[in-house]
């Protein structure tokens, strides 16, 4: 398309040149016969068969011309706009000054003069302007560019919309045909940990208790994948508790010498899909994990900035930390820093959080070898009333 955009482009700019070159040497010839006819309208004036005659080529060669004295005084005028003269009492003529030094000045930037004897021999100077269809053949190339760029940008936005929308329908359902197919396995291992617990009489069992419990991990990521492609329903949270269930799931599945620290309000409440924004604290949690070479501590804060009404989260790790540079490269799709990572995970969640959760998440800070801190703002689903020092159900 572009390679078809650029040789009509070329065509047209060099075969309007072509015109506009025709016509200019054409209007030239005009304006050198409108001097001639002129000339002699003015040495012969008195001969009424030759003045029909002339009067009839100078209608047939009608241009815009300003005729000037040598003092570059306006002697008289032909084809410009007839409301800017005016005719006094005495019959003699009064030209708007500013409109007329306007068009004299476009003239003698347009093209050079031409000199003819007036009456008595006086010395007059003939300018003239190109036609308003050459000057609108002039632009038209450039018109048609800009026409031909236009249709491009509209049909390549188009165009990537259509791919990225069929691109999103495959993974959407890639994504619930996992769901589906995971389906089957969890209710299965449901039954065997329902078998082994009365069999070997294991209800207490601390083994049993984590299988179980990563029966219902499994149960929740199905979940997720079933809910890509769909709005999900959010729902009143308390944000500490909803952290509170991953992090205890998840720090026994890590290494010991990574320690969590979870502080802040523990009563701040925010409108979630519980799926969702758990994945969006796994993501964060193994990034931070990963950062870390040997040992370590992640921390999770949450702050309640009650003038704004908002939750705050940060996630701390004292890892390898992110150049200044990537801060915002590493939101995007395929960037890694992992031999076999995707570079989906940080994208996801950008996604999930602003998109679903109508919030915002970026890289509040980072120092190379001492760690990063990752931001998240969420609206609060309670409004704080200064004057009764009140938390009230935000309905907004």
């Amino acid at each position: 398309m572009l390679l078809f955009a650029g040789l009509i482009g070329t065509a047209s700019v060099f075969y309007s040149d072509f015109f506009v070159r025709k016509m200019e040497r054409e209007e030239a010839a005009q304006f050198q016969l409108f001097v001639k006819v002129l000339e002699i309208r003015m040495k012969m004036y008195d001969n009424p068969q030759l003045s029909g005659i002339i009067e009839t080529i100078k209608k047939n060669t009608k241009m815009d011309v300003i005729i000037t004295k040598k003092d570059g005084a306006i002697y008289t005028w032909d084809g410009l706009d007839t409301t800017k003269t005016f005719y006094n009492t005495d019959k003699t003529k009064t030209y708007d000054s500013l409109y007329f030094v306007k068009q004299l000045n476009k003239m003698k930037e347009q093209h050079p003069p031409a000199r003819m004897k007036g009456f008595d021999e006086e010395e007059l100077i003939v300018y003239y302007k190109d036609s308003n269809i050459l000057t609108q053949l002039r632009y038209f190339p450039y018109i048609q560019l800009g026409v031909i760029a236009l249709f491009l940008i509209t049909a390549y936005v188009g165009f990537s919309a259509a791919r990225r929308a069929e691109r999103d329908q495959e993974f959407v359902g890639m994504a619930k045909e996992t769901a589906h197919q995971l389906g089957t396995p969890i209710s299965s291992l449901m039954a065997w940990v329902e078998l082994i617990k009365t069999r070997f009489d294991a209800e207490e069992d601390p083994l049993v208790a984590e299988m179980e419990n990563d029966i219902q991990r499994l149960e929740i990521i199905a979940d997720r994948f079933s809910k890509i492609g769909s709005k999900p329903i959010l729902e009143d949270h308390v944000v500490h508790t909803v952290i509170n269930g991953f992090v205890q799931y998840f720090k026994v599945r890590t290494s010991d010498k990574i320690n969590f620290v979870l502080t802040g309000d523990k009563q701040v409440r925010a409108m979630l899909s519980g799926p969702l924004f758990d994945w969006v604290i796994e993501n964060l949690l193994k990034n931070a994990v990963n950062a870390i070479d040997n040992d370590g501590t992640i921390t999770i804060d949450i702050i309640e900035n009650l003038a704004k009404e908002e939750v705050i989260i940060d996630i701390t790790d004292t890892g390898k930390g992110i150049p200044r540079s990537k801060f915002d490269t590493v939101f995007q799709p395929g960037y890694t820093t992992r031999k076999r990572g995707w570079g989906l995970g940080l994208t996801l969640t950008k996604r999930i959080v602003e998109n679903y959760h109508r919030g915002q998440i970026f890289v509040k800070d980072s120092e190379l070898g001492k760690g990063t801190t990752f931001r998240i703002i969420l609206k609060s689903s309670i409004t704080y009333e200064p004057t009764t020092n009140t938390r009230l159900p935000n309905l907004v």
